[in-house]
């Protein structure tokens, strides 16, 4: 029998009026949720050690511990399994992030039927909406399955009562903020109620070996609601991005413990519901019979995955004596560097032509690797010269106009071959391009001007 030891004193107890956390002097400002003047005296605190208990389970080598019952278990979204690093594994807790009509719940209802359909009981717990509301988007993206089965609680504990009756494989709730415990004070959403929430929801997903996947809200400024330690709590942290006037959404994994972190996975959203693209290159290219000035496509990097995307430029004369510099997609202050850069190191007047730099199909490009083909695009649009079909550029520029080496360089050329271009300007490096697929042209430079010289003279 173990022997049990404790220790107590009693010291002044301070509880925040908030969020409920607790510290045993006084503080002007909670530790946790940051509000000033809430941490009142509660009386005296007692201070305890944790004593030792009977062990159940005794600790064994690891090389004895089964790992088969971790294996990844598909869930017939490819481009969530993709970015999962192959599914889900059995008892991981997955937190899926995004800001509001980004498609959160019609991306994890399209999961939860497709997993449904292979024979495993799915339960969807909603917080947000009724059951018949869930019902009707449903039938409007084809969700719906046998063993899916629905319920409508914001209780935590008729939550897990319904865990308890239908004993699904897979968990979704909808969301981990709208779930509120009786046990614990404060409204739903608050610090201590979803810590509360996802603790009981962690310990039913270990203790059953169940996927659980939660949906959180995001604030003002993109991180997740709720306390820092839920993040902690998870397995997996996704975010789910994507702009409001664009069917694009991209699906990253920010913390993996089964998976890497550097993939992305690509959705469209669509009034049909939210399908994977394997190839959304398309969506950022412009496809033109004849060639226009001040177009240059580029290769990016989204994680390990490389995408194409077109950058457009127009310049016209200013009438004003400072001229505009707008753009779209891509980072002002970079492009304006790179205007700059052209002008002093390359021989490009611009300072007297309002400047328009954007991007096709409103993607986000800030990797540094871009800044070449932005450079060649708007000096195709001073030059009124189009740059040859089937071009792809890249590569880093600094202030010096040299063109620097980019990660990833022979993949990004496997992609453009891919998709159907045969030329490509690359920076110069020591190791060189990488085996280069037959009937593709290479040319490294290792200057802004030997670049335009090469394309544009």
């Amino acid at each position: 029998m173990a022997t049990k030891t404790s220790r107590a004193s009693k010291t002044p107890g301070y509880k925040c009026a908030e969020c409920g956390w607790t510290t045993v002097k006084w503080v002007g400002r909670c530790g946790e949720c940051q509000a000033w003047g809430t941490v009142e005296e509660t009386g005296a605190a007692v201070a305890r050690t944790t004593a030792a208990t009977t062990v159940l389970e005794p600790a064994r080598p690891i090389a004895e511990v089964d790992a088969t019952t971790a294996a990844f278990l598909p869930t017939g979204v490819d481009e969530l399994d993709r970015v999962l690093g192959g599914g889900v594994v059995p008892g991981a807790v997955i937190l899926l992030a995004g800001e509001p009509g980004v498609g959160k719940s019609t991306l994890l209802l399209d999961v939860a039927a497709k997993f449904a359909r292979t024979g495993q009981s799915v339960l969807y717990v909603t917080g947000e909406e009724s059951a018949a509301q869930v019902k009707l988007r449903a039938e409007r993206i084809d969700a719906l399955a046998d063993t899916l089965y629905l319920s409508a609680e914001t209780d935590l504990g008729q939550a897990l009562g319904q865990v308890e009756k239908v004993e699904p494989k897979l968990l979704v709730v909808d969301s981990v903020q709208t779930l509120s415990s009786a046990d614990v004070e404060g409204s739903s959403g608050g610090v201590s109620q979803v810590r509360e929430v996802a603790a009981s929801i962690i310990a039913a997903a270990k203790r059953r070996n169940m996927t659980t996947l939660l949906v959180g809200h995001v604030t003002k400024d993109g991180s997740i609601a709720g306390p820092r330690l839920l993040e902690h709590l998870v397995d997996v942290v996704c975010q789910f991005e994507g702009e409001r006037h664009s069917r694009l959404r991209l699906l990253r994994a920010v913390k993996n413990r089964y998976g890497p972190t550097d993939d992305v996975g690509c959705f469209d959203l669509n009034e049909d519901g939210i399908e994977g693209l394997a190839d959304p290159s398309g969506l950022f290219v412009t496809r033109t019979k004849d060639p226009v000035s001040g177009t240059c496509i580029t290769v990016t990097m989204e994680g390990r995955r490389p995408l194409l995307a077109e950058v457009q430029s127009l310049l016209a004369e200013s009438p004003n004596s400072q001229p505009r510099r707008a753009t779209s997609g891509l980072d002002s202050s970079r492009v304006a560097m790179l205007l700059a850069v052209l002008q002093q190191r390359a021989g490009c007047l611009l300072h007297k032509d309002d400047s328009y730099v954007a991007t096709v199909g409103g993607v986000k490009l800030s990797e540094p690797a871009t800044d070449l083909a932005v450079a060649l695009a708007v000096a195709s649009a001073k030059a009124k010269k189009p740059l040859p079909q089937r071009l792809i550029a890249f590569g880093e520029v600094g202030l010096a106009g040299e063109v620097r080496p980019v990660p990833g360089i022979n993949q990004r050329i496997q992609e453009a071959h891919r998709l159907g271009f045969t030329h490509a300007v690359v920076p110069a490096s020591h190791n060189g391009p990488g085996p280069v697929p037959a009937g593709f042209s290479v040319r490294e430079v290792g200057h802004l001007a030997e670049a335009l010289t090469l394309l544009i003279s």
